[in-house]
């Protein structure tokens, strides 16, 4: 069994969120018309900008686009200079084992998916990714993985992250590839009051609202952005963004998104899918 990754030192735990930037492995790789190699390179230098010193990093899945085991290299590559240790989750457009084959070359990136933080926190992330599907489900491994960990540590706050949606975005077209099982995610989590946030990509929008009594908490993607409350396929203008978390050792949670401050990254808003 795994072992856990411990920051043993840590008091208030500080996370950065990024999520979803499809990347490609050929340079000039664009998803709707946004180049979704410089868009995640514009949010890592604005990134690196912020003042917010984070202990390490989530990336919520949908790392690339093309399947390509080079794209996630590109990744690796790319990230370097955020300087931290950074976790990551399956989403529905990665594909494995030729993810984890090439993130495990990298030191900076862990393969752990539970994370003991100081003495009050632990983060757990989980896969909810179903191979060639669009939508999400945790397997019953996974709900299995879950109760164990959090079993194991019934007196930590948890922040669980995976990649896919529990709540609706009131969008029909995205909905139908929500997690489809959030009602089991429920029933586990019901035995463990612990559990304080729940942290999610896949919908390329901010959601910051309660479920069953926890917090849901999602995070704009790097590239394009999907327009809320939208029954059709609707692309948002609103620019790239990212999330800055930080665990208090009371349990609550702090979180800010934020953006780019200029708009250099506009989809093809006549695109009717993707």
């Amino acid at each position: 069994m795994q072992e856990p990754y411990h920051f043993p030192d840590l008091a208030s735990i500080r996370i950065l969120q990024i999520t979803d930037p499809h990347l490609f492995t050929n340079e000039d790789g664009q998803l709707l018309g946004v180049p979704t190699i410089r868009s995640f390179e514009a949010v890592l230098n604005a990134i690196l900008r912020e003042p917010f010193q984070y202990d390490f990093i989530l990336a919520t899945g949908d790392l690339v686009q093309d399947h390509n085991r080079e794209a996630y290299h590109r990744f690796a590559n790319m990230v370097k200079p955020l300087a931290k240790p950074i976790f990551w989750v399956e989403g529905n457009h990665d594909l494995q084992p030729q993810m984890s084959n090439a993130l495990s070359m990298y030191a900076q990136i862990q393969p752990h998916k539970q994370v003991l933080a100081g003495q009050k926190w632990q983060v757990i992330l989980l896969d909810s990714h179903l191979p060639e599907q669009p939508k999400g489900e945790l397997s019953q491994a996974q709900l299995n993985f879950l109760a164990e960990k959090l079993a194991m540590y019934p007196d930590r706050y948890a922040l669980i992250a995976l990649h896919h949606n529990i709540l609706p975005t009131n969008s029909a077209w995205l909905d139908q590839h929500s997690l489809a099982n959030a009602d089991q995610l429920a029933d586990v989590l019901s035995d463990f009051p612990m559990v304080k946030g729940i942290l999610h990509g896949h919908i390329h929008q901010e959601v910051d609202q309660m479920w069953h009594g926890y917090r849901v908490l999602a995070t704009p993607s790097t590239c394009i952005q999907f327009k809320p409350n939208c029954d059709e396929f609707t692309l948002d203008p609103i620019p790239q963004g990212w999330r800055e978390l930080i665990l208090h050792p009371d349990g609550s949670i702090e979180t800010q998104v934020k953006r780019l401050d200029c708009n250099d990254f506009l989809p093809n808003f006549k695109a009717w899918g993707y």
